[in-house]
């Protein structure tokens, strides 16, 4: 029993006092006596378990500063002793501090011991560990260990391992100071002077402190002309590097030139001249002068003034009732000229012509200011006004006759002979020339004039048998009985300005066959040129047809740029010259303002004024990156006036009821639905917070020919990443001798206002030196983010050693500063000629240009009539175009299409324009599938190929 009552305690490290205790406990308990007692206790009750030690303050590194001691402290709870043990040996007893107190909530015993470190016992220290000190504490449940604190000498050397340079750069330049602090422990932070005023990146956005404690001033401004001082410290001391100058200079720019002034003689020969001042800007802090002179001088020559004088007297006339004859002189020999005076005089003089014998002998003196009208000249007078009248009456009835007959053939049209007009491609003489007088010129970018041949019917409009190949639907000219007389039959043609059209009776319909000659583009741009000069057509960048109500297609190759006009949107019976053209970077004002950019090629259909029954589809190509989840970019779709002014026609995601258009966007193109021909061009800008990218293309190009001179170039442009912009550099390259080394590289351009920074590397210096003084060139970001340079290149001129070395390996480095970039990894042997590399995709080239009728859609008309009966009507689950549009992903804006007489046939309209080159109906039939219009996919399955 005895032994059930006692209790085994640990007894752990100084505490040995404890056992002779307990021991004394428990033999005092063997000894008292029990008798008394009627039941015994079968256990007695415990003091609780004591926890191990935990620490509430632990020792922290140190540094010695000159011969000062590191004190370190500690303290521990619950803790019966606490030591500590520096290098893995105890302190002596003796060396230590302790504090003893009682926590007032546990109850707990609290110690604290605190030792010092002197420099003395650090420098004893022998090997590579540093020296370091540790805790432990005991409570009788156990011992617990502090972290170690290391305790090291603290120094700060005095030079520092490199200083910063002066340096004199130009406005808005980058610039890099470069600092090394002096070794040191701990290590020196580091401040930058401006000045002597601390630099302090958070409030002046324009400098950045780098890790490697390098300072950058991203744009220098003339305020940063600056004395800049690197400065570290630690807890030792401080060190100041070396004062950099900082010089921003501003190299100066001309004014513009002053007006000329007046020539210096009065008569004869003289000189001009005009001045401009080098103060545009003016040159600032050793900045460069304006090259060039400050005065323009030329000849001028001022014509004498010539005083006038007088003719002889002209013979007298014959006497008259008054019995005065007259005599008159004219200013003439020479007449005054060039601010010459007048003559002095009179013009006229009299005098009695019968010697006396009239009463009237008065002589009479017509001055040159006013003078009487000889009685006997009255007569001539009236007779002359009324002359005068009766011209000016014929010439009035002339003018009203010829503006009516204008009038007439503008709105009415001329109606000619049947027979005449329509074999006017076969005879000549029976049509009426072209009308020469065009009073309405154009913009540069409006549509072409059509008035020079409006009058005419322009043919062959019916196709004629070419030989017995020919299909059967054409019409054959032996038997066609349009040679037969027609006198029931007038055509109209229209004249004007902007459209020309041929209108036909409705009862007359026209079959595929017999409009086969409006199949092929080619042969309509051979035979017309009729508005070649009025808007440029470039070789590769316009197309055109002539299309009826059976709609077509216009594409101009290899540029991603095409127009569709859905069947019907031409009214029945009337045909249109259409053409589209991309409009050359030099020749179009941009449709850019502020800080947007141009997205898109600056495109023109036309003709504009022409009557639509129903949107056409202009597919544009874009270079915006649209593929962030939140949007960057606000798009704008712009149109040009007739005046060349640039207008907003709609903001994407700002559209209304009276939005004109309708845009719907992919990742690479966007695609316009629009009533109103006409110029048109995508702009953005960025949306903020987030800045915009645009996706741009690099692609580099050296010389084709072998290189027979010591001097080698290659060539790397930066252009937008769009077909048509890629297409514009080959052709470049191509009259230059260029060819393309490899697949160009995209980048994406970010709107941070940060240039595009070209550099190469690697070059072999033993056999190619490169003639580029700096280590990189650079493109300003507002060349680029504009738009206003096209197409933007760098060229790289190397030189080698001799004419043996023949092969070439080196890197060339495009990066945006802070941005993205790419490599170009450059091994070509320049002594072969480079085969040309076409990054176009195969087959591109040979897609037609112009597709006529339903040659140029994808989904027959019988579907389409039958897909539109079915969902144009609302219906009362949804299940109608509604859904067609979501399904399809067109239902951004819905009220576009609810305006319009048939919003499916719009849909099927976009559907056609978005699958160009893939519509095979599989996409159009799975939305159908998902609305359960199993009725049109029984239809598309028997009439189509789906």
């Amino acid at each position: 029993m005895r032994s059930l009552r006692m209790r085994r305690v640990q007894v752990v490290g100084p505490r040995l006092f404890l056992l002779l205790v307990w021991g004394w406990v428990v033999s005092a308990t063997e000894t008292t006596d029990y008798s008394d007692a009627e039941v015994l206790p079968d256990s007695f009750p415990s003091a609780p378990a004591e926890p191990l030690p935990e620490f509430l303050l632990e020792p922290e590194n140190g540094f010695i500063v000159k011969n000062r001691p590191v004190q370190l402290r500690c303290r521990a709870s619950p803790a019966t002793q606490i030591y500590f043990k520096c290098n893995g040996e105890w302190v002596n007893q003796n060396d230590h501090i302790t504090r003893e107190s009682l926590d007032q909530i546990t109850g707990l015993v609290v110690r604290e011991v605190e030792i010092s470190v002197s420099r003395t016992q650090v420098e004893e220290l022998f090997g590579l560990e540093d020296y370091w000190c540790q805790c432990v504490a005991w409570s009788s449940a156990g011992t617990t260990k502090s972290n170690r604190a290391y305790v090291r000498i603290a120094y700060l050397r005095k030079n520092f391992e490199q200083e910063p340079l002066g340096r004199e750069v130009r406005l808005e330049q980058e610039v890099l100071l470069q600092c090394r602090p002096p070794e040191g422990m701990p290590a020196a932070e580091v401040d930058w002077l401006k000045n002597e005023d601390v630099i302090n990146p958070s409030q002046d956005s324009n400098f950045l402190i780098t890790i490697d404690h390098d300072l950058i001033v991203k744009q220098a401004r003339l305020s940063d002309t600056a004395n800049y001082t690197c400065v570290a410290r630690n807890v030792v001391a401080k060190r100041r590097s070396s004062t950099a100058t900082l010089i921003v200079y501003v190299s100066g720019g001309w004014s513009s030139w002053t007006e000329w002034s007046e020539c210096n003689a009065r008569c004869g020969r003289g000189w001009q001249r005009r001045t401009r001042s080098c103060t545009n800007p003016a040159p600032l802090n050793g900045g460069a002068f304006c090259e060039g002179p400050p005065v323009q001088r030329v000849t001028c020559t001022t014509l004498c003034p010539v005083d006038g004088g007088w003719t002889e007297w002209a013979k007298w006339s014959a006497c008259g009732t008054e019995c005065t004859h007259w005599r008159s002189r004219e200013c003439q020999a020479p007449p005054p000229i060039n601010g010459g005076k007048h003559c002095s005089g009179s013009m006229m003089e009299s005098k009695n012509c019968t010697e006396g014998l009239c009463a009237r002998n008065k002589k009479i003196s017509v001055e040159h200011t006013s003078h009487p009208i000889p009685p006997g000249m009255g007569v001539a007078v009236y007779t002359g006004l009324v002359v005068a009248l009766l011209l000016s009456i014929i010439m009035a009835l002339c003018v009203g006759v010829l503006a009516y007959r204008r009038r007439c053939r503008h709105l009415h049209g001329d109606i000619t002979d049947s027979s005449s007009a329509l074999t006017a491609a076969f005879h000549p003489g029976n049509y009426k020339p072209p009308r020469q007088d065009n009073p309405h010129p154009l913009h540069s970018s409006a549509p072409p004039d059509l008035t020079a041949t409006a009058g005419t019917f322009r043919g062959p409009l019916f196709s004629l048998p070419q030989g017995v190949s020919d299909s059967p639907h054409k019409i054959p000219m032996t038997t066609s009985p349009l040679l037969d007389p027609l006198p029931s039959l007038k055509i109209k043609v229209y004249n004007s300005s902007t459209l020309s059209s041929l209108e036909l009776p409705a009862d007359m319909s026209l079959g595929d066959g017999e409009i086969l000659s409006l199949k092929s583009v080619g042969t309509v741009g051979r035979e017309r040129d009729f508005h070649s000069h009025t808007l440029s057509r470039e070789p590769g960048l316009s197309t055109s047809a002539t299309l009826g109500s059976l709609g077509g297609r216009l594409t101009i190759p290899n540029t991603g740029v095409s127009l569709l006009v859905p069947p019907g949107t031409i009214p029945q019976g009337k045909f249109y010259e259409m053409y589209l053209i991309i409009n050359k970077w030099d020749k179009t004002t941009l449709p850019s303002e502020g800080s947007q950019t141009v997205l898109s090629p600056v495109v023109s259909c036309g003709p504009s004024g022409m009557l639509l029954n129903r949107p056409v589809v202009l597919t544009l190509p874009h270079c915006a990156q649209l593929d962030t989840p939140t949007p960057d970019w606000t798009l704008t779709l712009k149109t040009q006036t007739h005046q060349g002014a640039w207008e907003e026609v709609l903001t994407v995601g700002e559209e209304t009821l009276s939005s004109p258009c309708y845009l719907q966007l992919e990742e690479e193109c966007c695609h316009v639905l629009m009533e109103q021909l006409g110029t048109y061009g995508l702009v953005g800008q960025s949306c903020p917070p987030r800045p915009a990218c645009k996706r741009l293309q690099l692609a580099l190009f050296a010389p084709r020919a072998p290189c027979l001179s010591l001097d080698y170039s290659l060539r790397i442009y930066c252009i937008h990443d769009t077909p048509h912009a890629l297409k514009d550099v080959l052709d470049l390259e191509r009259s230059l001798g260029g060819v393309l080394l490899e697949d160009p590289k995209p980048l994406l351009f970010k709107d941070s206002y940060h240039n595009l920074r070209l550099s190469i590397h690697d070059i072999p210096h033993t056999y190619w030196r490169s003639k580029l003084l700096a280590k990189y060139q650079e493109i300003p970001f507002y060349h680029i983010w504009s738009g206003s340079q096209r197409p933007l290149h760098c060229t790289f001129s190397l030189e080698r050693a001799s004419l043996a070395v023949s092969q070439l390996a080196c890197k060339i480095c495009v990066r945006q500063v802070e941005g993205e970039g790419q490599i170009f990894q450059l091994h070509t042997d320049i002594q072969e000629t480079l085969p040309p590399h076409s990054p176009l995709p195969s087959g591109s080239s040979c897609l037609p240009s112009s597709q006529v009728g339903p040659y140029a859609f994808r989904l027959p008309d019988s579907i389409r009539q039958k897909i539109c009966a079915s969902l144009d009507a609302p219906s009362a689950r949804g299940c109608d175009w509604r859904l067609l549009a979501r399904s399809l992903g067109f239902d951004r804006y819905l009220n576009y299409f609810a305006t319009k007489p048939s919003p499916t046939g719009v849909l099927l309209d976009l559907w056609e324009a978005c699958h160009q080159g893939d519509a095979d109906l599989v996409s159009l039939a799975t939305a159908l599938e998902e609305m359960g219009k199993s009725e049109v996919l029984v239809v598309m399955t028997t009439d189509g190929d789906c």
